[in-house]
């Protein structure tokens, strides 16, 4: 569904410098994703977010993700399903729903990034989090946390909101 490479937060990149840093982001995220299986599962909060970071923390527009996982919590693989503008992106449970089926997922975490580098959550995201919890539960897969990636990541589990 990409259909071209982020670009970084930083505007004072010129665009070869921004397409390198993104790759050497999603080099990281993929050694860090490899580390985790080798230890055992996504089950660590502080993991979780230090992927997604690497993950979604250089895009400069809203991109909402899954990372659909196997009943022992490891990581089936990463997601991006909807991309929107600098401080939203429509999400539709629908297709939360037909990807996690399609991977075979037990489990997944819901995550997105705010690009103006605050994280925390908006009504609007807690919103979403409770209409996927009640889909997803519905199909028997369980939604561990929502995890929305700013300057730092803030856990909607923590919180109490899932």
């Amino acid at each position: 569904m990409r259909s071209s490479k982020p670009l970084s937060n930083n505007a004072s990149y010129p665009s070869h410098q921004a397409s390198h840093l993104t790759e050497l982001l999603e080099q990281a995220a993929d050694a860090l994703a490899q580390k985790y299986k080798r230890e055992g599962t996504f089950t660590n909060a502080s993991n979780v977010k230090e992927y997604l970071k690497l993950k979604l923390g250089s895009y400069d527009r809203e991109v909402f993700a899954l990372m659909l996982l196997d009943s022992q919590h490891q990581l089936i693989r990463f997601e991006e399903l909807f991309f929107g503008t600098i401080d939203a992106a429509a999400v539709y449970p629908r297709e939360v729903v037909k990807a996690s089926l399609n991977a075979n997922a037990a489990a997944v975490i819901l995550a997105h990034n705010h690009p103006s580098g605050s994280a925390e959550p908006s009504q609007a995201d807690i919103n979403i989090t409770d209409t996927l919890v009640r889909a997803l539960k519905l199909i028997d897969v369980r939604v561990l946390d929502h995890i929305v990636v700013g300057e730092q990541c803030v856990s909607l589990a923590e919180r109490g909101l899932i």
